[in-house]
């Protein structure tokens, strides 16, 4: 019998851990539950928006970012079969179709206003071709 920690890539180690730090911090913090669902990523998407308007610095926010973007990842690869991949201390999950997706990107680039947490996983999730 396998558990579910010896079928996960070791890739994923990592960002499970900051997927749950940040499932915690919201839980507590903000009293806002996670529950790894694609609906989800509207409110984590709506919480780095209201990080962004208070204009905190980005080395304030960078590891919160990156929890959110493991987060992201982690509902990416639940809702699709993908898993973690990793180089040179970067993290992707891998789609079952050969995709790549930077969710931890895709959280800096939603703190600067260009990126959906929510819309990224909707695109993975569709598992079409991209054009």
């Amino acid at each position: 019998m396998t558990t579910q920690q010896e079928t996960r890539p070791s890739a994923a180690s990592k960002p499970v851990r900051w997927a749950a730090d940040a499932v915690a911090a919201m839980r507590e913090g903000a009293r806002l539950r996670l529950d790894y669902s694609a609906r989800s990523l509207w409110s984590v998407d709506r919480v780095i928006e209201d990080i962004r308007q208070e204009a905190a610095p980005f080395a304030a926010v960078e590891l919160v970012l990156r929890g959110f973007g493991a987060y992201a990842g982690e509902v990416i690869a639940r809702q699709t079969g993908g898993e973690w991949w990793s180089s040179g201390g970067d993290h992707w999950v891998r789609t079952p179709d050969g995709r790549l997706w930077d969710p931890i990107d895709e959280a800096r680039r939603c703190y600067t206003g260009d990126g959906s947490l929510r819309l990224l996983c909707r695109d993975a999730s569709d598992g079409g071709p991209r054009p």
